[in-house]
Order: C-alpha cells, then sequence, then structure tokens
C-alpha cells in the first residue's frame, strides 16, 4: 500500500466533509434524509485480536479491490485516506477521513466519513464485536446520501453497488 505524501494529508485533513452529523454511525443513529446499509457476517476466526489488526490495516478496503493510500501507521482519529475504486483517471475517488476508533474488549472497529469529492455524502462503521461463545462477527454499517451527478443518476443500482462493496468488505476480511 502507498502511503499519502505529507502535502496529500495536509491538503485531505483541510478537506470538509460532505456531510452533517458526523460521529453518526459511533452511535447508531441515522441521520435524516440518509439511507442505511447494514450488513453482517460472522467470520471464520474466532481471534479478535488478529480480525482487528487486519481490519486497522486497511485489509477490508483493500481486499474489497479498492485501491488505498492512506497515512503510515495504524488507523486512528482524524486519519485520513485516498480510496479508488476503478484504475487510472477512471477510476472514482473515495476521499474519508476516520471519525473515530474503538477499542474495547469485545468490540474493535472505526468509522470513517465522506470528504468533498466523495461520490457518496456519509459514514461508513467497521466493527468486530466477540460474542459470548466467542464467535467474531464483523458489521458494516453506513448511512449515505448521493453526492455527485453520477451516484444521483445511479438511483436503485447505487444502492444495489453499494451492498455488493459492504459484502466485498465482510468477505475481504474473512480469512483464517
Amino acid at each position: 500500500m502507498r502511503e499519502l505524501t505529507r502535502a496529500e494529508i495536509e491538503r485531505l485533513r483541510a478537506t470538509p466533509y460532505s456531510y452533517d452529523h458526523v460521529g453518526s454511525t459511533l452511535i447508531g443513529r441515522r441521520p435524516p434524509g440518509t439511507h442505511e446499509l447494514t450488513r453482517s457476517r460472522r467470520l471464520r476466526t474466532r481471534d479478535l485480536d488478529a480480525a482487528a489488526a487486519r481490519l486497522l490495516a486497511w485489509e477490508a478496503q483493500r481486499g474489497s479491490g479498492l485501491s488505498v493510500r492512506a497515512e503510515p501507521g495504524p488507523i486512528a482519529t482524524e486519519a485520513v485516506v485516498l480510496m479508488r475504486l476503478g484504475l487510472g483517471p477512471l477510476g472514482l475517488p473515495a476521499p474519508c477521513r476516520v471519525v473515530g476508533v474503538l477499542d474495547e474488549a469485545d468490540r474493535r472497529g472505526f468509522a470513517y466519513g465522506t470528504l468533498a469529492g466523495h461520490p457518496e455524502a456519509g459514514e461508513e462503521l467497521f466493527l468486530l464485536e466477540r460474542g459470548g461463545d466467542g464467535s467474531v462477527v464483523f458489521t458494516v454499517r453506513a448511512y449515505s446520501r448521493p453526492a455527485s451527478p453520477l451516484t444521483r443518476a445511479a438511483g436503485p443500482i447505487g444502492r444495489i453497488a453499494q451492498r455488493v462493496m459492504a459484502d466485498r468488505y465482510l468477505r475481504a476480511l474473512d480469512v483464517d
């Protein structure tokens, strides 16, 4: 994974969020005017620490087919990332900033919010939870609305694409 340059990090940190209600996925409150998507998968692994290490290294995003350029180091609140779906100039840029990191005994994860220039406006939460039986469940929750002419024109097809990406995130992290 290529890291962002210092100049790119500064530019992205200065870029405003493209939505209101920053942190909404962390408290589970869907903002008005947004679409909610929640997808979950019980992982094969029972090792929450190993799954969290992969999650916090952008493995769900990279394994889903996105190109990921992020700040060096582990994911932290205010960290920025520039993802791209597709190749070269035809790829869709997806700049985001981490709005919160969860680091609890039985829950790990993070949420990021979209920045201006992202095709969607909203937030995504990537959450790992250890159940009472020791199983690990990975959940992706998003609150969003179209932010570009392309995603607005896509209508219901855009929502299907969002579900497909969420399922790809879930599968990408489901390795032993």
